[in-house]
């Protein structure tokens, strides 16, 4: 809203200094101020709301050490990094952008499901919570959301001829003068990103080569799934880490940043053509929504690190993962999630060995066997003796050195 009333007065008015608000990077660090500020302040009353309101985490008997004296500590903690990320959004950004729409629904549609959740875990008694197969519903109908605005809305579009322009040149004499940029040309596209490849960009469209010439008008039934499928993971990922004090945040609030440059070499035209990646028009908007998200989990941390004033519950866990999803979808880097989201697909894939092999044991032996002491791979950890800070710390240093790998593919291919 902000952006609306400064971009007026800068072009009605002409007041010197309005003009700064057009910028992304400017924008953006107002975002991540005011949402550490909103997260950190404001955070300590809907606390002590939701202590009022006796919104009490149940925990399970586990056999964890200091596990009985997190019992009854408020949890619907989500609702700060909701609160605290959507205003400094809904102030700096630039509203009728596509991908802050995607961006926003994203948002209010994982947090309505994980509120949903917690609130029958909390109010109903019901330690089940929201029956899977309606969260997988609620996965799957942001996934259609998401691919068909992607897919169809022909504000959505990225740069097809990949040659590099250089910004600037060097004459005799020494000095330089700018080159003027072309107007790059800009189509509807299902191009992604593949990385450490020199020739890094793969058209899920080519999927459907087999089938004939007009093969890429059907590209949306293979796009769509694969966002469904990518959302679905990879929120089910962020809620299986929330599960000792700090490791989601901390981890999402890594795997975002590096997300944030993504985004905002790619949708800057200059440095897009350095670097020879993707041109995504507009995208760069995104910015201001992954640091004003950033700051709001920051500013969460503040509270949910050991000993944990307030949990996130599934309100923060699954929005987190949906957002993660939506922009790494978004920028063009959805493969990258494997690396970048290390810390999700381990924390997800020691559940699913440890299920599978249990399970095969005891059809093969009579009697199950397991991997891990405990899966999810964090409590394994704990099971070990390690203490939940050390784990933590070593899970946000692991996430660190993937997110600065992720960030090195722009260059290593």
């Amino acid at each position: 809203m902000l952006y609306y009333l400064f971009e007026y007065l800068n072009k009605s008015m002409d007041i010197p200094g309005t003009g700064v608000f057009q910028y992304i990077s400017f924008r953006s660090a107002l975002a991540f101020l005011l949402s550490l500020l909103l997260s950190t302040i404001y955070g300590k009353r809907i606390i002590g709301f939701l202590r009022k309101q006796q919104v009490g985490e149940t925990v399970r008997e586990l056999g964890l050490a200091g596990q009985n004296e997190k019992a009854g500590t408020p949890t619907m903690g989500g609702l700060i990094i909701i609160f605290a990320t959507l205003l400094p959004v809904l102030l700096f950004a630039r509203l009728h952008n596509i991908y802050i729409i995607l961006l926003i629904v994203t948002t209010l549609w994982m947090g309505t499901i994980g509120f949903i959740d917690d609130y029958i875990k909390i109010f109903k008694k019901d330690k089940q919570g929201l029956k899977g197969i309606f969260k997988v519903v609620g996965q799957v109908g942001l996934g259609l959301i998401v691919g068909s605005v992607l897919y169809f809305s022909p504000a959505v579009t990225v740069r097809t001829d990949t040659s590099r322009v250089d910004v600037f040149k060097t004459v005799a004499q020494g000095t330089t003068e700018a080159v003027i940029l072309p107007a790059p040309i800009e189509e509807k596209s299902t191009a992604t990103t593949i990385p450490f490849f020199k020739n890094n960009e793969f058209d899920y469209a080519e999927l459907l080569a087999w089938t004939g010439e007009g093969y890429e008008k059907w590209a949306w039934l293979v796009f769509i799934p694969i966002v469904i499928f990518i959302i679905t993971a990879v929120s089910n990922g962020a809620n299986l880490t929330d599960g000792i004090d700090g490791l989601a945040a901390g981890t999402s609030a890594v795997s975002v940043f590096a997300l944030g440059i993504f985004t905002f070499v790619s949708g800057n035209i200059i440095f897009s053509n350095y670097l020879n990646i993707m041109y995504i028009p507009h995208s760069g908007e995104m910015t201001v929504f992954i640091f004003a998200f950033v700051g709001a989990l920051i500013g969460f941390l503040w509270y949910n690190s050991y000993p944990a004033s307030v949990f996130m519950g599934d309100t923060g866990s699954l929005t987190i993962g949906g957002i993660i999803a939506v922009l790494a979808i978004a920028v063009r880097k959805e493969m990258l999630i494997p690396l970048l989201c290390g810390i999700f697909l381990v924390e997800n894939f020691s559940v699913v060995l440890q299920v599978s092999y249990f399970k095969y044991t005891k059809k093969r032996f009579g009697e199950g066997r397991r991997i891990f002491l405990m899966s999810p791979l964090h409590h394994h950890y704990q099971k070990k003796g390690y203490h939940e800070s050390k784990i933590v710390t070593r899970f946000w240093i692991v996430a660190i050195m993937l997110a600065i790998l992720s960030i090195v593919t722009l260059k290593l291919r």
